[in-house]
């Protein structure tokens, strides 16, 4: 079992005992996504699958809130941003700006990028180094504008 997998267990029986019903259910529901993963690929999880289904989760959660927020729902929205602060607890520390840029950078040198078309070389280095601790949409985003 994985590391993060352990520490989300234990974060679980800790929601249990505090009643914490809105970080047991995100946790609940991360779980059975791990779970998930075990069963279609029948292997067991390494931390970067835990991170990556995390990432997926926080996503989904992000589009609800902003599908709430227009539809005037925001009781809903908010029990959403709840369940994000909950799975959040599990990511690593964040990148900072400037190790983005520097990540970004020696990705781009390493696989030798010179337009658009080598994005996809660029982006196969740093999604692994990044998984968790960077959106990758914004790391997309400054890639393609030091290729442009």
């Amino acid at each position: 079992m994985s590391t993060l997998v352990a520490q989300i267990k234990d974060g679980m029986k800790e929601a249990m005992r505090a009643k914490d019903k809105v970080r047991l259910t995100a946790i609940r529901m991360l779980l059975a996504q791990i779970k998930q993963i075990e069963v279609d690929e029948r292997r067991e999880v390494t931390d970067t699958d835990v991170l990556a289904a995390l990432d997926k989760m926080i996503k989904q959660r992000k589009d609800s809130i902003e599908q709430f927020e227009a539809a005037g729902r925001n009781e809903l929205a908010d029990n959403e941003k709840q369940e994000i602060e909950a799975l959040q607890a599990y990511l690593p520390q964040a990148l900072s700006e400037s190790e983005i840029n520097n990540l970004v950078e020696s990705a781009i040198a390493e696989s030798g990028a010179e337009s658009m078309r080598d994005m996809g070389k660029v982006m196969a280095i740093l999604k692994p180094q990044m998984q968790g601790r960077a959106d990758m949409s914004a790391v997309s985003g400054q890639v393609k504008a030091k290729l442009s």
